[in-house]
């Protein structure tokens, strides 16, 4: 049997996504390719988790929660039915242990909000909860936040009517997991006038007035909820226990003074920093630009003058514009991970402010936050393995999806399944792996190894087929 080293990348067809489907055995998942734009060393630990959703998905394309690594190629996968969105994916924790959470539903047109249910699966990818909405309503797309009491905070949107036109009222609950029971709801419409908004009503009374636009819920430091009005350009710090509104930063009624540059507009995802910051992806746009640039603002509240000062702006070197999404994430190691929402494409940046990774998704595709997470998954299933013959040299696939650990996959060959010797290995290169040997052999097999060299897993042999 002969052998000669032949190895090539992933498998990419010429549509950007991994062609998984080409090879018999291996599923069909066709993740959208990643393309990084900017890459430098001391980048944070982690994958990067991703909520892929396509605006106007074209024949084959595919949309769904992604993981990748810090060169975009695709580690785990799972492709959503049509017409299903993935939204808000990140590493959680649920009874004590690291999840994979997502929003996963439907959006409705051009309203920027959804109808779904919250998501928790397992290090093993097996969905072991479901959250819905209490009351009536449907879980909105924006947020699905897990806390440490085993409850989950999401939003929700109900239309109904208000001074005799349409209008949307948002709501947050607070959802006991495990029972499905709803321990707190809050209503906009009880607390916020419509005049707070910036958006003007619609001229047909029967076409809903979206005057608050809910986009974030998260708990403040002193345990009450920290809630962003997009349409307002206000946060909002409400009390968890009586629905009472705490303060007010930004929009027509701050309780804050905002100092120079404090001021932000069509924001989205504030989270707290320590006890007296707050930082904001301060959009400054819904499609029509305010100031010409997006940027990260980090805010310090003074609760007893009642001022807020701007202490850092983060702008991404082209100067770039999201008209809606987007959100930032402090990293243990000091660098700053930022998603651009509409824009398709993530960043990170170093404690200096310096550009470290910056990529983008292909068009039509984008995701509504960004994180970078610790992540170690193990599959239920064992890894694939495919393989065809082309003249003298074999192409083969190796498969795993979500498999975190592995480092290179070793390859067997030979005339029968129980009679396969090592023929070479291959660097990990993504979901879809692919090898060319010089072999004649019948049979061939993948192991997946660590960096340690460990086997972690191993497909059943494949038997080779003649390529078409």
């Amino acid at each position: 049997m002969a052998v000669a080293a032949l190895v090539v990348a992933g498998d990419f067809g010429d549509s950007g996504a991994a062609t998984a489907s080409a090879a018999p055995g291996i599923p069909d998942l066709r993740p959208p390719r990643i393309t990084v734009l900017h890459h430098a060393a001391g980048l944070a630990p982690g994958f990067i988790v991703l909520g892929a959703k396509n605006r106007s998905p074209g024949p084959g394309e595919q949309a769904g929660p992604l993981i990748v690594d810090d060169l975009g190629r695709p580690v785990w996968f799972r492709p959503l039915p049509p017409g299903l969105v993935a939204s808000d994916v990140r590493v959680q924790r649920y009874q004590g242990r690291p999840a994979l959470t997502w929003w996963q539903g439907t959006t409705l047109g051009g309203a920027g909000h959804g109808e779904g249910v919250g998501v928790i699966a397992d290090p093993s990818y097996r969905v072991i909860a479901r959250v819905h909405a209490g009351h009536g309503f449907f879980a909105d797309q924006h947020t699905f936040a897990l806390t440490p009491q085993g409850t989950a905070l999401i939003e929700a949107y109900h239309q109904t009517r208000r001074h005799g036109r349409a209008v949307y009222d948002c709501i947050v609950q607070e959802i006991d997991v495990a029972t499905g029971r709803v321990l707190f709801e809050w209503h906009s419409l009880d607390h916020v006038p419509l005049r707070d908004s910036y958006v003007p009503p619609p001229l047909d009374r029967n076409v809903p007035w979206d005057y608050f636009h809910i986009n974030s819920v998260t708990v403040a430091p002193d345990g009450n909820l920290l809630i962003s009005s997009r349409h307002t350009w206000t946060v909002f710090e409400v009390d968890r226990h009586t629905g009472r509104i705490v303060w007010r930063l930004g929009g027509k009624h701050s309780d804050f003074k905002l100092g120079p540059g404090a001021r932000f507009a069509w924001q989205h995802n504030p989270v707290p920093v320590g006890s007296n910051e707050l930082r904001i992806f301060d959009n400054e746009s819904n499609g029509f630009p305010r100031e010409p640039v997006s940027r990260v603002i980090t805010l310090r509240l003074d609760r007893r003058d009642m001022t807020a000062t701007l202490v850092n702006s983060v702008v991404h070197p082209d100067r770039l514009s999201a008209p809606s999404q987007g959100n930032s994430e402090q990293l243990p190691n000091g660098d700053l991970f930022v998603g651009w929402g509409r824009l398709g494409r993530y960043s990170e940046f170093g404690p200096d402010g310096k550009l470290k990774l910056d990529a983008v998704f292909p068009p039509g595709y984008d995701s509504y936050r960004a994180y970078r997470f610790p992540w170690t998954g193990h599959p239920p299933t064992r890894p694939a393995a495919a393989a065809r013959q082309d003249g003298p040299d074999t192409t083969i696939d190796a498969f795993w999806n979500g498999a975190t650990d592995v480092a290179r996959w070793r390859i067997l060959a030979g005339a029968r399944p129980g009679s396969l010797e090592p023929v070479g290995s291959i660097a990990w290169n993504g979901l879809d792996t692919t090898a060319r040997v010089r072999t004649d052999a019948k049979w061939v097999q993948v192991a997946a190894e660590n960096e340690a060299g460990v086997t972690v897993g191993s497909s059943t042999p494949a038997r080779v087929t003649s390529a078409p």
